[in-house]
């Protein structure tokens, strides 16, 4: 009832309802899809099949997916098997029509290296100076060159042209560059899209882009569904396939038990390549250490290789109190409740 109200007060139905119906299609045509992220802190998307945990189960917290604090509209990631997204993507377009439904544009922006290189080309500075400049802007935070760092690469700081060529640089840095496609972010409008921002058609057959980014369309309000794609649920689904021929059994996402230990020991060596999220470098050096035994113990593996827990120095003092070798203590009987999970360390970044 508390989701629901929420959901009713913020007037978000109409997006559930939409990630619902996509899910719902690419479900129909047997396409494994699944939502992940945040999401599956809500009992309505749990509901609606568009997440497969049940976060009453494991004490998710809502708030974490939306809250009015933050004053942001939801946020549904939803993976596709990567072979078959393009049937859920033209799905979208028929429902909706290409006048109302289109894909976010990404703007990339002019770089120190990128910018430095297009004006000097622009005003006729030698490719071996060019060059020479090009491969020590990397040193330098600033996006001005001293006279000192220009001397050691054999350039007159007192030269009028190239001082200029180095102002318009700095001025440049920041430009857009051009545009691209998000991986999978499309947005749908009540009207037509061409009476609210530029439209263009993509470079591939049947896909219309609009020119404006993430950022843009968050100031102004579209609606943004996140049609993403993932390899690996190709690779299950293909395993279902294959245990469906020849061993006559019918598996689905929701259907395997999380406390498989052979699993468990599996990941524990960290024989974890293919596996979504714990399959990087980083995460197969801490999974013997971490040594997951139950899930929320690779919910909590998943979070602690991030910048924040690594860079705030808390991936040690929660090793430490895991294997009992420091005390758990926590700083007051209100956060005791937040950070019992997590043994009094705060390990899990904040949305803003």
């Amino acid at each position: 009832m508390h989701e629901l109200k929420f959901i009713d007060e913020m007037n978000y139905a109409s997006y559930f309802l939409t990630v619902y119906d996509i899910v719902k299609f690419a479900r129909e045509q047997g396409i494994l899809c699944q939502g992940r992220g945040s999401a599956a802190n809500s009992t309505i998307c749990f509901c609606l099949g568009i997440t497969s945990v049940d976060p009453t189960q494991i004490d998710l917290l809502f708030e974490r997916f939306i809250s009015s604090a933050r004053n942001e509209p939801p946020d549904i990631d939803v993976d596709f098997e990567h072979e078959r997204r393009e049937e859920v993507i033209q799905y979208i377009y028929r429902k909706y029509g290409r006048d109302r439904a289109a894909i976010v544009a990404t703007v990339t922006q002019q770089h120190q290296k990128g910018a430095l290189r297009d004006v000097a080309k622009a005003m006729g500075l030698t490719v071996d100076t060019i060059n020479r400049l090009s491969s020590s802007i990397w040193e330098y935070a600033a996006t001005r060159f001293e006279e000192k760092q220009l001397t050691e690469q054999g350039l007159d700081p007192g030269d009028i042209h190239l001082m200029k060529v180095l102002d318009l640089t700095s001025q440049f840095i920041g430009f857009p560059r051009q545009l691209g496609q998000h991986t999978g972010g499309f947005v749908i409008t009540r009207g037509k899209l061409v009476d609210l921002c530029p439209v263009l058609n993509a470079r591939m057959e049947d896909r219309t882009c609009i020119e404006w980014n993430k950022d843009d369309i968050d100031v102004l309000g579209f609606m943004k569904i996140d049609v993403l794609a993932l390899g690996m649920l190709t690779c299950i689904r293909k395993a279902f396939d294959l245990g469906k021929q020849h061993h006559r059994k019918t598996w689905t996402l929701a259907g395997f038990k999380n406390n498989d230990d052979e699993v468990y020991e599996m990941i524990t060596r960290a024989d974890t390549i293919g596996v979504f999220q714990i399959e990087s470098r980083a995460q197969q050096s801490m999974l013997p250490r971490l040594r997951p035994k139950v899930f929320y113990d690779l919910v909590i593996e998943v979070a602690i290789v991030r910048p924040g827990p690594i860079q705030g120095d808390m991936v040690h003092p929660y090793l430490r109190r895991r294997n009992k070798e420091e005390k758990v203590e926590y700083p007051s009987d209100e956060l005791r409740e937040i950070l019992n999970k997590t043994l009094g360390v705060p390990l899990f970044q904040n949305r803003q």
